[in-house]
């Protein structure tokens, strides 16, 4: 309801001409200090307000700054607004039913921001250079940039300790994330895929450690492993495409990875009523997945929680294994260039990710048991709800094929990843 209230108040913009008044607004409803974003789309001509809020239908007038606005839910509920424009957004009060005593009556303070209209000549390129960082997937942090479904964005990272390709610190440790990015018409219930059109290296160097995490440590190493923790720096031949230890003498003195760029933070902010989401973590909508195939040429699945998805992404890896297993992957900044993509009206309940040979699913809990029946349910859950299978069906191809990994060992959750070659399943069932 909170949201129906939003979109009301975002009608307040009564003083401005009706075309200035006529779009989509993120109306912020102050409930008790905790702010619950929602959409609305407004249409005005002369002092008549109509159009939606969150697929609710309003009515209001306009008289000079002042605005009045209902709003009735599904149920007939009638909900209350009033306020004006101010700073060239919206700002007021709502009046609707205690959820808890529908016989009281609740008023909240709102304001309300307009989505900027779409430029015309269809998909666009954008350019954006970040200032600043976020160290939380978080609603309440400021599109940095409004995106539209098939547009493009060329932008860049910093590396998981906060310092960018020269080396300098530009935000707090701990996986800053450049964003977020705002896609317009995204609302929850829908899903962003998050096409990873191109990742590049933009320094020469990277930052990891000898560690083993705990959960790859067998009892016997323990004593030996109090040792280990100490930083390495790997040396990056951009044109060879490969990384090795500096300094590296005895058995290692040849030793060299080819590179594989990926992003280990990828995440849309977490919805309302649930406390923002640190980079450190992960969650529904993702977060600090540290998965090795969320590379360019794949696309990332992720479902939608708020009003605009608010896409985060960072903590750049020049390469990692499985697991993560030395706490810190090979750290570094890179360049990124994505494109956006809007399913409406269809949620996936966790992260998917596909490249052009396999469907993969990732879950992410507390243990590797749970994480794994998270990833083995949303795998099941994909082949029916897009090939077609039924549950036997479904199990049988599971049982011969599927194929699980282990990505991240290292954080406060783990993660599994359910994965199947496309190759072998029937042909997508139509939408």
């Amino acid at each position: 309801m909170t949201r129906l209230f939003c979109t009301l108040l975002a009608v307040v913009l009564t003083p401005v001409a009706a075309h200035a008044q006529t779009g989509q607004w993120v109306v912020a409803t102050d409930r008790w200090g905790n702010k619950e974003y929602s959409t609305l789309n407004l249409i005005a001509k002369g002092k008549t307000l109509t159009g939606d809020w969150d697929g609710d239908p309003l009515t209001g007038t306009i008289g000079g700054k002042r605005f009045q606005l209902t709003v009735k839910d599904g149920r007939g509920i009638a909900y209350r607004f009033e306020g004006e424009m101010r700073r060239g957004g919206l700002s007021g009060t709502a009046d609707f039913p205690d959820g808890n005593n529908p016989s009281a009556r609740v008023r909240h303070p709102f304001t309300a921001r307009r989505v900027p209209d779409r430029l015309p000549g269809g998909p666009r390129v954008h350019d954006f250079q970040p200032s600043d960082y976020s160290n939380s997937f978080s609603a309440d942090r400021l599109p940095v940039l409004t995106i539209w479904p098939g547009d493009t964005v060329r932008t860049s990272t910093v590396d998981s300790g906060g310092a960018d390709a020269q080396g300098v610190t530009r935000a707090l440790f701990g996986n800053p994330q450049t964003g977020p990015f705002f896609i317009a018409g995204a609302a929850p219930g829908d899903t962003v895929i998050v096409h990873i059109k191109r990742l590049r290296l933009d320094r020469d160097w990277a930052d990891s450690l000898d560690a083993i995490v705990g959960r790859a440590l067998g009892s016997s190493l323990v004593p030996e492993a109090k040792g280990l923790g100490k930083p390495v720096r790997w040396r990056i031949d951009r044109a060879a495409g490969t990384a090795t230890p500096e300094g590296a003498a005895g058995a290692l003195k040849d030793f060299r990875v080819p590179v594989r760029p990926m992003l280990g933070g990828l995440a849309l902010a977490t919805g309302f009523g649930s406390p923002p989401l640190s980079t450190g973590d992960t969650g529904r909508s993702g977060g600090n997945m540290d998965f090795p195939e969320v590379v360019e040429g794949n696309k990332v699945w992720l479902p939608v929680q708020q009003p605009g998805g608010l896409l985060y992404l960072g903590d750049a890896h020049a390469r990692q294994g499985d697991g993560e297993t030395s706490q810190y992957a090979l750290e570094t900044s890179m360049q990124v260039e994505f494109t956006v993509e809007l399913v409406k009206r269809k949620a996936v309940p966790m992260p998917r990710v596909e490249s052009p040979t396999e469907l993969m699913v990732l879950g992410q809990a507390g243990s590797l048991d749970e994480a794994l029946k998270q990833a083995s349910t949303g795998l099941i859950q994909w082949l029916r709800q897009d090939y077609g299978l039924t549950l036997s069906e479904a199990a049988q191809v599971m049982g011969s094929a599927v194929r699980f990994t282990v990505p991240n060992l290292a954080g406060r959750s783990v993660g599994v990843a359910a994965r199947i070659d496309k190759a072998l399943l029937p042909a997508r069932a139509a939408p």
